[in-house]
């Protein structure tokens, strides 16, 4: 395991940090793999009975690093990151998330697939994948709109603003906030509530809880499409470049 995500095995709980707090956790190839590698032994381990997944420092994670993904030579019939969702998504064990500050892109998305979300009040929320001239991934075009409302997740996708935990916690994104100093303490302890109960229940229950796994797995398969043939756009070109530049994009010439 990367120490760029840690895993700790406590009781029937197995937690994923990610590690990168001097990049606010952005997440990288082999960060998406580490994470997808935890997500595997918690579900080849009987003893796990949680996946709890947090920050360090003061961020969730502020999505995919952009230079990492720039510079992607990854050959692989299946690429880390969609290994790691594809896993996210069909894990059967409970997932818990304490969001710890910045949530953007990724970090929100994949919120919509874990069973018990928290988040500190002071925790930011943001997809801009339009704002970098990407779609959105995760099946969260399909999955947003069912939780929010279409015109919601409309707003939230094509305008790409940040919005706040008390907002997400409105939304249904999140299931509660809580002060920043007690948010880990409170999830934890939420996390250790489920993991003593029946797991035969609790892993039927998410299951019937699930969004269609048909529709869901179609959903990502043709996000991901999309979104590699925008990676090589010159849209998503200009973004990162400007995103570099500290300036704003200027998208009148990007075709």
């Amino acid at each position: 395991m990367t120490a760029l995500v840690t895993i700790e095995k406590k009781g029937g709980i197995l937690a994923l940090t990610l590690n990168r707090a001097d990049k606010k956790n952005a997440l990288t190839h082999e960060m998406y793999a580490a994470l997808a590698d935890g997500l595997d032994a918690a579900h080849a381990d009987p003893d796990i009975r949680v996946v709890y997944i947090t920050g360090s420092g003061d961020a969730f994670t502020a999505g995919n690093d952009l230079a990492d993904f720039q510079s992607d030579e990854e050959t692989a019939e299946e690429k880390p990151v969609t290994r790691f969702l594809r896993t996210l998504s069909t894990a059967d064990k409970p997932i818990v998330a304490a969001v710890n500050g910045l949530a953007i892109g990724v970090g929100v998305t994949m919120l919509l697939h874990c069973d018990l979300v928290y988040a500190g009040k002071s925790a930011t929320f943001q997809l801009p994948f339009v704002n970098l001239g990407l779609v959105p991934e995760a099946a969260s075009s399909l999955l947003l709109p069912h939780l929010v409302g279409r015109a919601k997740a409309a707003e939230l996708f094509l305008l790409g603003t940040r919005f706040g935990a008390g907002e997400a916690e409105a939304m249904g994104i999140v299931a509660a906030t809580f002060d920043d100093d007690s948010l880990q303490a409170e999830a934890t302890h939420r996390a250790e509530a489920l993991a003593i109960k029946a797991p035969n229940a609790v892993r039927i229950t998410k299951s019937l809880m699930r969004n269609d796994p048909e529709s869901t797995r179609a959903r990502m398969e043709e996000e991901s499409t999309h979104f590699a043939a925008q990676l090589q756009s010159a849209e998503v070109k200009e973004a990162i470049s400007a995103f570099f530049d500290k300036r704003a994009p200027d998208f009148s010439k990007a075709v």
